[in-house]
């Protein structure tokens, strides 16, 4: 892994050297743009309009755009001194639950590893934060970009999740359209609990892939060898208008398939409490199946 970032963390008085390494990485398929009249990928120049020449990097700075067309100037040193990143220290502020973060905080992921001699309170702060269940809240600086994070024990390793602040998170107040003090009918909040009830599982990650990025392989694998590929225009999904009928459907769709026992078992039936399906469900009928009442015996013992 490459090193993204070499500093400390500190809690207390106490100090932890430690590296920093993206615990992610983007596998988006690149795209350049291309000249469709002979081919060639495009450039990009960094070209000034005033001196009409290309600039070089080291010619390039930085400005804030106070008023139209005028600018004030900074330096790297200018930058990173206001970003806090000279001391390279991940500061923690306090110690929370983890439950108390709402998700949409959460940016990027790194890992931390002990730097120099810092395995011992490395390890001392991982075993601190397992025992207590606690995690951390720091604020560190990465390429002059300030920000909050967690930081938090992933396995037998510390992670650090860079965190927007409480003012970069937009107000659900601005969602446009949201649904009122509407009223949810309850037969299809009785359906749709069942479909939940249904498709509920326990989270494996190892499930889910990128099945875009796997067809566009796919697509420059053909394209590559020459072959011709015709995609088939997808028909547009139509407004549902029966939301009852959508409900119904979906569950009888993941509904487990029952398999034949094979004849062994068939011999002997045994008697199971009907299932409830999803019209008695909605048409509030008992969840449990009424049991079935022996029939008494008309026949009379024969007197010995």
């Amino acid at each position: 892994m490459h090193t993204v970032w070499k500093g400390a963390i500190s809690f207390g008085l106490v100090h932890v050297p430690v590296k920093m390494f993206s615990a992610t990485e983007d596998k988006d398929i690149s795209m350049r743009y291309i000249h469709k009249e002979c081919g060639s990928p495009l450039s990009y120049v960094r070209k000034c309009p005033v001196c009409d020449k290309e600039v070089e990097w080291e010619e390039i700075g930085k400005g804030y755009e106070y008023e139209k067309g005028k600018f004030v100037m900074f330096d790297k040193e200018e930058l990173e001194q206001v970003s806090g990143q000279a001391d390279k220290n991940i500061v923690i502020l306090d110690f929370v639950d983890l439950q108390e973060i709402d998700p949409i905080y959460f940016q990027k992921t790194y890992y931390l590893s002990p730097d120099q001699a810092g395995s011992n309170a490395y390890k001392l702060l991982m075993n601190a934060m397992k025992d207590t269940g606690k995690i951390g809240i720091a604020q560190i600086s990465i390429r002059s970009k300030s920000s909050l994070a967690a930081i938090r024990v992933l396995d037998e390793c510390l992670a650090v999740e860079t965190m927007f602040y409480p003012d970069e998170i937009r107000p659900i107040a601005q969602v446009p359209n949201l649904p009122g003090q509407e009223e949810v009918k309850e037969k299809e909040l009785t359906m749709a609990k069942m479909l939940i009830d249904q498709l509920s599982t326990p989270f494996d990650a190892a499930k889910y892939t990128d099945q875009y990025r796997e067809r566009l392989l796919d697509l420059i694998q053909h394209k590559v060898a020459g072959e011709e590929v015709r995609i088939a225009p997808t028909q547009p999904q139509t407004n549902v208008v029966d939301l009852m009928a959508a409900l119904q459907a979906s569950i009888e769709a993941v509904k487990p398939v029952v398999t034949d026992p094979g004849p062994a078992a068939k011999k002997r039936p045994t008697r199971k409490p009907a299932a409830v399906t999803a019209q008695q469900a909605v048409a509030g009928d008992a969840l449990t199946p009424t049991p079935v009442k022996k029939r008494r015996s008309t026949t009379k013992r024969k007197e010995t």
